[in-house]
């Protein structure tokens, strides 16, 4: 985007489990990272902030970049998350109107989150991203990460296995629901690939970034 990409809306899912770690995160002090090994499940490093996610096949994925310069009061975190939140939010309740926004950025149904989401603000573009679980393995996300450094007052001390939930939803609906909220005109067919892939090489397949302390 900053290399003068288009806005872009996009959605997609892992193809197997994965834990997902912020910008700033500690990788020991979130993740077991022995127990990831022993399953061999990645750990990657987003660019963002946030603590540790646990996402998979029936982990929705969606990533938004926005530009700055057409729409400037976004570089306020605070409005950045309510004009992002607010769309994710309006589409999840068209098939689950008791949806609620607690904490910063997060969905949840009855006061259980079930999507996390984070932001990275950059010269001219945000990117803002993040998930909607369709399901959850709770056992296999107990074992994988550990109680994160910082809560959100809502969560009360909750464990893992009693503060996260899934929620029933038609993906196809979603999906459609949230390019609306964006008014996508058109799918894109390409992407840059060559530049994707150039960034995993140098970056963010690397332990030097995704382990680092």
């Amino acid at each position: 985007a900053e290399n003068g990409g288009e806005e872009v809306l996009r959605l997609w899912r892992f193809s197997r489990p994965v834990v997902v770690i912020g910008r700033g995160s500690k990788a020991q002090g979130e993740v077991d990272l022995d127990f990831c090994r022993q399953q061999s499940i990645p750990v990657l490093r987003r660019c963002s902030g946030g603590a540790s996610i646990l996402a998979g096949p029936q982990c929705w994925m969606y990533s938004v970049v926005l530009n700055l310069e057409r729409r400037p009061l976004l570089r306020n975190v605070d409005s950045a998350h309510q004009f992002v939140m607010t769309r994710l939010a309006r589409a999840v309740a068209q098939q689950q109107p008791a949806v609620e926004l607690c904490g910063i950025c997060d969905l949840t149904l009855n006061r259980k989150k079930f999507s996390g989401n984070s932001l990275r603000i950059a010269k001219n573009h945000l990117l803002y991203h993040g998930t909607v679980l369709q399901h959850v393995d709770l056992e296999l996300l107990t074992n994988c990460l550990r109680t994160p450094p910082r809560q959100p007052d809502y969560r009360s001390g909750r464990s893992h296995d009693q503060f996260v939930t899934a929620i029933n939803l038609d993906a196809d609906r979603l999906s459609d629901a949230l390019a609306a909220e964006y008014e996508v005109t058109e799918p894109r067919t390409a992407w840059p690939e060559l530049a994707s892939r150039e960034l995993m090489r140098s970056k963010y397949a690397c332990d030097a970034w995704n382990l680092r302390h």
